[in-house]
Order: structure tokens, then C-alpha cells, then sequence
């Protein structure tokens, strides 16, 4: 390396010292012309370089360039054929001649460094040169990797050197920063269109688990950086990210070889220039790693060279840079033959690599067997003779009509209108590099049907072409143009692949080759009815599949809600309608809907019994007029529970409370005017006690028509001011609509029972008194136990109808109805029965009264 800081040194020192020698020999260009304009080139015809071994104790030796590249000596013929082209035109720099120096990079920054210096150095690098005036060179088409070309600007930049260079493959994003690259400008879109177009891809295709290996140069890493800033915010995830190494170390490839074999991820993007990509696949190959689908960069996705020597990349997609036409490429590459070029090294190094002889005998590759170099080019030597859609050679091609399109606006500048100071034109015996940037800034002309143009940054259009490495059936892999990508158009529009492309893509699998989109995931999705759950420390690609709670649906990835009215079946994959729920004619309702018409079908028989026997002693007793309302309203307490039964409407809501409320109203206050009757009879045997002509029939009626009024006011106050009305809950349960009866007014419906309540209490409370009068036929203690079942069921309805939910809170005041009926029906009536029927014989006055008549 002593020798570059050498140059630059001398460089740097060229104004005081006018007398300029190289201290090394430099390698001397490929392709050289003189003209009146020189441009320079440099391109990677080698694809490695080896370094010899330096013990210090002799000079050191310069590094060997191996592994020639056809692919990349076509590119350098392509601006060796765009500088003849121009300079037989007459409307293009008329009157003027451009010139080239063409040199080899051998694909590594530390080689591009030396080539620059070599350029800089001038036309015979071999003797002293003067080092006044504008420099050899006024622009460079160069580098093809984006690392070189940082080197190349770094180098001259120290020394306030303004060489103005065009690159047609460098793509690294870093280098559209303008501070530092100056003078860079390229004819080929920036990794960030790139890596947006990737990113679209891997979303169109359903890749969410993706590998990643990139050179380890700036193109690799700011690659790495684009694609992760495009995928943050998806569902993409990197399963591994790992570097080709710059010294290529065969245990540091097993390592990333291994990952690979080991990971989930069957999709793999690689950031890699072609020359540092080969060596990686011939160690890919010995390891028996299947099932990969290779996404390319533009850096190899067309390159010849990786097609034909390993077949499994066959499937291989990748965007390539828009391809153009050259007319006269193929042509113009079969005049390059050693017999016209004896003394160049790498037009014998093109026919070693074609043909695998050595067309001279000074050849490096002595083994090889020799041969004429009258040889005839072939079709098949595609890496060379493939002209059919030039694509980098195209840009090689561009970056040449740019700088002579803004020569021929500099030549052709007018004194008094020009660009620079004082509205000054250029010297054309002397042009500055600087001057020709200022007209390369704003070129802009039309080659091929394509607008050529630069922005702010010095880039070009972004515009791509995606390719699809398919097999022909000859055998050959084909570059087959699938699709675009164009950078000008709208947010979410720049991606096209067009439908009659997505059956005939080529698909790398497990074993060979089918026709459809291969799977990388790291999960499946999730069946239905299942959401995604992050698992602890992973990608957010990797998760576990848990059921969607109740009343949430799946849509694979979260859980969603139903509607209100709406709830999950029971895999959680739709929205079902809620269940309904309200007393129903089901199993529960058909029940109480047979035990309320059974309850009122036995009142009425035992009404029937009495008016049969209505002038026998038990009917008669106590008031039989008094038995028939409470036999009336039982009847009635019976029917009012089938208004209970059904869906909840506005009417029934407000029949059914009153109804019952009136009803039993009704039967207790007749029983409570019972209890009275019976009371006053045993009293006023007692002498001077005359209480009986306050409590005749006409009294009774009006005792039960007050008490009963009282309940009629309430249940009309309740209904003119909130009456009840049917509801629909979806609030105590989720999974159910409870249609009911909300009562509208708590304090009346309290009201309402308290004051039954309240009745049966005082009836209650006086037959308790009574119990123990004499008597063979007590009724009053029948009254006791009537009023104690009829208590006992509505202190218990309290409860369980507060706690009890839906149909089951109607179901159990449906109960408290039938059960205080039943205990009235049998407590009251059931001993009389029981004597008119089957003990007739007791059925007289003198047994009632017996204990009396003693």
C-alpha cells in the first residue's frame, strides 16, 4: 500500500513539482485512444484478486488479478463501441473526437485504487509527464460496485481533485449523498428503489420469513439497512442476516452455510456482486442444502456465467436494471479476436475462458492446449455473445452519450452565454472537469426511446425490470422478464406483474421445479377461530395460535368482536345471531304451562263440587258466597301464570303484573274476610257480644272490595306512571339477548307485593288467633297453615327472583304463583273435599258444632 500514498503524495505536490514520475509500475489501461476529449473506464474484468505472501525482506509484488469475467469485458467493449459510434456522428460533437482509457478494477476497491491513480497519472504512465493544466481525464464511466466507487471518490476528493464520474452499476443508496460524492453520477436507480421493490415482492408473495446474505461492503450493509427500514412496519421478518467475508475463508462460509441448512427461512435475499457470490455457491453446493428460493439483486440476477454453472438457481427472481438496445453489439464483440489484438492480455484471457486454450504462448495458464485465435464466437458463449436485451452494457452504453452529450452543449457554448464566470464558456483547449459537471447537470436526451436525465442527487429514474430464471427446454436458463417496477408511478402502483406471468414463474422447491409459489413462514396461519400470541424473545413472525375468546371471531391474526346483537359459534370462525332467551313454549314452559291448567281445572271442580253441594252444613259455613270468590279468584291466579308463558310484548308486560297482583289481591282479601267471619262467629256466643251484625254479607263484600280497590289504585298509578315493558339484556350474559319484562317501576312493583304482603300477614296473624276456638270443623287453623305456605313461597321468591337471570327469573315468580295457589286450593278446600266426598256422614251441622252443642 506504501505506493499509493506515494502517488498521492506526488499528486498533491504537482504545483511546485512540475516534474512528475510514478513510483510503481502501474498496469497500463486495456483499451486506450487518443481524441481531443478523454474519457476513462474502468470495469471489473477479473472477479478476485490474490495477494502474494510479503515477508518484508524484498519489495513486495503487486496483486494478481484472477477469475476473468466475459460478462464484465463485454461492458468495457460496449464503451470502446459507444466512443466509435459518437465520433461517426455528425451531430454529435461535429468537429471533435472523444477518446478512452479503459482499465481493469479486478472487482475490489484496493485494485480500483491503483487503476484510479493510473488514470490520473495521464497518457504514458512509463515516463515523467508534466503536471499543469486540466488533468488527462475529464470524466470516468465507472465503478460497477458501489465500494469502489466510494474509493474512487475518496481518493481524489483529499486532494481537490474534480473527477467527474458516472457509474453504471453502482447502487448503494450512500452514495446519492451529495456532500460526500460530489461529482458521482449514475445511469442505474439507488438500492432504496431496490429494496422497495423487494419488499413489495415479498409482500405480494406471501414471504413473511426471509434470510438475508449481503458482501460484506457498503452495498451489502446499506442493503441490509434499506430492506430493514421497507419491512418494519410489515409482517416480514428476518429470520438471519449473514456477510460473504472479504477474505474468503472456506470455515467462515461452512458457518453461514450451516444457518442457512438450519433455518426455517426458504426464501434468501443476496446483496452480492457476482465475482464474490461464486466462490460462496461452489461451498453451497458440496452442502446438500434444498428448498431455497433465491431472490437476486440486480448486481447477478442476469449474470451468464452464475446460470450456467449452477443449475439449482434455476427458479432465481430478482429485479434487474431496465434493458436497452445497442445496435451493432454483437457484431462489434466478434471483431475482438486475438488475431487483431495479439499483445492484449485480456482479449487471450476471453479466449481462455471461451474456449479453455491458450491462444499464445506467453499465456499464464501454460497447461492450457493451445489454439489459433481464429476461432468463430458461438451463440452459446453467452456470458459474452448474450446481446439480446443488454442490460448493464446498455447502462455502459448511457453513461457515455451523457458525458458526450454534455461535451457536445459545452463545445457548442455561445461567449457571453455561458454557464461560468462572467457568462464565460469553457476553453476547449484546456477543459476543466468541473466545467463538465456543470453541463452533465442538466443533460438530458433520448437514446433508445429512453429520457435520459439526473436529479438533484445525481441519480437516474428508478425503473426495473423482474426477472425470473427459467429452463428452456434446450436446457439453457432463460432471463425471462416477468414484470416492473417503476419508480415514478403512484404509492402502491410501482410493482406490476402481469396475471399471464404469475403461472409460468419458475419456482426453486424442495426437488425440482413446479409452478407455484413456494411457502416461507415461520407459522402457518392460524386456523380459524385462533389469533396470533407473540412468543417471548422471537420475531413477531413467529407465534403461537390461541383461541379467540367468547363472542370473538378470527380473522387468522387477531380476534375481532361481533356485533352487538351478534356472537361466535362455538369454533369462534362467524358471527351467529345471539340466542333469544324468554319463557318459551320449550320443556320448562310446556311444565308450568300444564301444572297452571291443571291448578285452575281442579278450582274449578271444586267450584263445581260446591255449587253441587252449596246447601249442605261445610259449604254453607262460614259465608259460602265468600268461598266461591276465593274458588273464583284461585281460578284466576292459575290462568293469570299462562300470561307469564311467551315473548315478552307491551300488552303482556303489563297484564301480567297487574293481573296477578289484583288476582291474589282478590283471594286474600276474601280469605282475610273468611278469618274475620270466623273469628266473629265463635265471639259473639259470648253474652252481650252483638259483633256479628257489623260483619253481615253486605260488610264482607265491602271489606273485600276496599281491600282489593286498594291494589286496583296501585297497579293504575303504576301503569299511567312507568308501566312495565319488555327489554332486551345483553348485558348479564354475553352470549345471550334475555328478552323480559323490566318492571318499569321498582317502587311499584315492591309496592305491589308488599302490600299482598301485607294482607296476607293481617289474615295471617287473625286466623292465628282463631285457631284454637272450639269446634269439630275449625277453619281457622286451615287459614293458618294457608297463609304460613303462602308467606313462606313469597319470602323465598324474593331471593331467587333477584338472583336468578333471563327465563328463569319468570319462571320462578311463575312458581311463587303456582305454589301459593296450590297451598291455598289444598289447604283451604282440600279437608271440605275430603268430607263432601268421601265422609258424607260428618257432613251435617251437629258434628261442625259439636264441642259447641256439649
Amino acid at each position: 500500500m506504501i505506493y499509493i500514498f506515494v502517488s498521492l503524495f506526488h499528486l498533491s505536490s504537482a504545483a511546485v513539482t512540475l516534474n512528475c514520475s510514478p513510483q510503481d509500475d502501474f498496469d497500463l489501461p486495456v483499451f486506450m485512444t487518443s481524441g481531443d476529449f478523454t474519457i476513462g473506464g474502468m470495469f471489473p474484468l477479473h472477479y478476485r484478486v490474490e495477494l502474494p505472501p510479503t515477508d518484508y525482506i524484498k519489495r513486495p509484488l503487486a496483486a494478481q488479478c484472477r477469475g476473468f469475467d466475459p460478462r464484465a469485458f463485454r461492458w468495457a467493449l460496449s464503451m470502446k463501441l459507444a466512443v466509435e459510434e459518437i465520433n461517426n456522428r455528425k451531430d454529435l460533437l461535429s468537429n471533435h473526437t472523444l477518446s478512452y482509457r479503459i482499465f481493469d478494477s479486478c472487482s475490489t476497491p484496493v485494485t480500483a485504487q491503483k487503476a484510479i491513480l493510473a488514470v490520473l497519472n495521464g497518457g504514458d504512465v512509463v515516463q515523467s509527464s508534466m503536471c499543469s493544466g486540466a488533468g488527462p481525464l475529464l470524466g470516468l464511466i465507472g465503478e460497477s460496485g458501489s465500494s469502489q466507487s466510494i474509493v474512487l471518490s475518496r481518493t481524489v476528493q483529499p486532494f481537490q481533485i474534480p473527477m467527474v464520474s458516472i457509474s453504471y452499476f453502482s447502487t448503494c443508496s450512500c452514495l446519492s449523498n451529495r456532500k460526500q460524492f460530489p461529482t458521482f453520477f449514475r445511469v442505474v436507480p439507488n438500492d432504496d428503489y431496490q429494496v422497495k421493490a423487494i419488499a413489495q415482492l415479498l409482500k405480494r408473495f406471501g414471504w413473511t420469513w426471509i434470510g438475508m446474505v449481503t458482501e460484506d461492503h457498503d452495498y451489502g450493509r446499506f442493503a441490509l439497512q434499506g430492506l430493514k427500514r421497507e419491512i418494519e412496519n410489515t409482517n416480514i421478518c428476518l429470520a438471519y442476516h449473514e456477510m460473504i467475508p472479504k477474505d474468503y475463508t472456506q470455515e467462515r462460509v461452512l458457518k453461514i452455510l450451516k444457518v442457512m441448512k438450519e433455518s426455517t427461512a426458504k426464501v434468501v435475499v443476496v446483496f452480492s456482486v457476482e465475482g464474490e457470490f461464486y466462490p460462496f455457491l461452489r461451498e453451497f453446493v458440496t452442502q446438500n442444502i434444498t428448498g431455497i428460493q433465491w431472490i437476486a439483486s440486480e448486481a447477478w440476477v442476469t449474470a451468464s456465467m452464475l446460470a450456467e454453472t449452477y443449475p439449482f438457481l434455476d427458479g432465481t427472481i430478482g429485479f434487474a436494471i431496465r434493458q436497452g438496445h445497442i445496435p451493432g453489439l454483437q457484431n462489434y464483440l466478434k471483431t475482438v479476436t486475438p488475431e487483431r489484438y495479439p499483445s492484449n492480455l485480456q482479449v487471450q484471457e476471453l479466449w481462455e475462458a471461451l474456449y479453455g486454450c491458450s491462444p499464445s504462448t506467453t499465456s499464464l495458464n501454460s497447461h492450457l492446449p493451445s489454439c489459433t485465435g481464429k476461432e468463430t464466437l458461438r451463440q452459446e458463449h453467452s456470458a459474452y455473445m448474450n446481446t439480446s436485451s443488454p442490460r448493464v452494457a446498455y447502462n455502459v452504453y448511457k453513461a457515455v452519450y451523457a458525458f458526450a452529450h454534455s461535451l457536445h452543449n459545452l463545445v457548442h457554448c455561445k461567449p457571453g452565454n455561458g454557464p461560468f464566470e462572467n457568462c464565460s464558456c469553457a476553453n476547449l483547449n484546456n477543459v476543466f472537469p468541473w466545467q463538465l459537471q456543470n453541463y452533465l447537470e442538466d443533460v438530458s436526451f433520448s437514446i433508445a426511446g429512453e429520457n435520459v436525465k439526473f436529479d438533484n442527487n445525481g441519480d437516474s429514474v428508478p425503473y426495473y425490470d423482474l426477472i425470473n430464471w427459467q429452463r428452456h427446454t434446450s436446457g439453457d436458463i432463460q432471463f425471462v422478464k416477468v414484470g416492473l417496477y417503476d419508480g415514478a408511478q403512484h404509492s402502491g402502483r410501482e410493482l406490476v406483474i402481469e396475471d399471464i406471468f404469475t403461472s409460468s414463474f419458475s419456482w426453486e422447491t424442495l426437488t425440482c421445479v413446479f409452478s407455484q409459489v413456494p411457502v416461507s413462514v415461520c407459522n402457518n396461519n392460524c386456523a380459524p377461530g385462533f389469533r396470533t400470541a407473540a412468543r417471548r424473545g422471537q420475531p413477531l413472525c413467529c407465534f403461537d395460535c390461541v383461541p379467540c375468546e367468547s363472542g370473538k371471531i378470527s380473522n387468522q391474526t387477531d380476534c375481532m368482536p361481533c356485533p352487538e346483537d351478534y356472537w361466535s359459534n362455538a369454533n369462534g370462525t362467524v358471527c351467529v345471531p345471539k340466542v333469544v332467551e324468554f319463557l318459551s313454549h320449550d320443556a320448562m314452559g310446556i311444565t308450568l304451562t300444564v301444572i297452571a291448567v291443571v291448578g285452575a281445572f281442579l278450582t274449578v271442580t271444586v267450584l263445581l263440587i260446591f255449587l253441587y253441594n252449596r246447601g249442605t252444613p261445610i259449604v254453607r259455613v262460614n259465608n259460602s258466597e265468600l268461598s266461591f270468590f276465593i274458588l273464583l279468584s284461585l281460578t284466576l291466579c292459575f290462568l293469570c301464570a299462562l300470561v307469564f308463558i311467551g315473548e315478552p310484548t307491551s300488552w303482556s308486560c303489563m297484564l301480567r303484573h297487574t293481573a296477578f297482583s289484583i288476582t291474589f289481591s282478590l283471594c286474600i282479601s276474601c280469605i282475610l274476610g273468611k278469618t274475620l267471619v270466623v273469628l266473629a262467629a265463635f265471639t259473639a256466643t259470648r253474652p252481650g257480644n252483638n259483633i256479628m251484625k257489623w260483619l253481615g254479607p253486605s260488610q264482607q263484600r265491602i271489606i273485600i272490595f276496599c281491600c282489593t280497590l286498594v291494589q286496583v289504585i296501585i297497579c293504575t298509578a303504576w301503569l299511567t306512571i312507568s308501566p312495565p315493558f319488555p327489554y332486551r339484556n345483553t348485558k348479564y350474559t354475553q352470549s345471550k339477548i334475555i328478552l323480559d319484562c323490566s318492571v318499569g317501576s321498582d317502587l311499584a312493583f315492591w309496592c305491589v307485593l308488599g302490600y299482598i304482603g301485607l294482607l296476607a300477614c293481617v289474615c295471617f296473624f287473625l286466623a292465628f288467633l282463631a285457631r284454637k276456638l272450639p269446634g269439630n270443623f275449625n277453619e281457622a287453623k286451615y287459614i293458618t297453615f294457608s297463609m304460613l305456605i303462602f308467606c313462606a313461597v313469597w319470602l323465598a321468591f324474593v331471593p331467587a327472583y333477584v338472583s336468578q337471570p333471563g327465563k328463569f327469573t319468570t319462571a320462578v315468580e311463575i312458581f311463587a304463583i303456582l305454589a301459593s295457589s296450590f297451598g291455598l286450593l289444598l289447604c283451604l278446600f282440600a279437608p271440605k273435599c275430603y268430607i263432601i266426598l268421601l265422609k258424607p256422614e260428618k257432613n251435617t251441622k251437629q258434628h261442625l258444632m259439636g264441642k259447641v252443642i256439649k
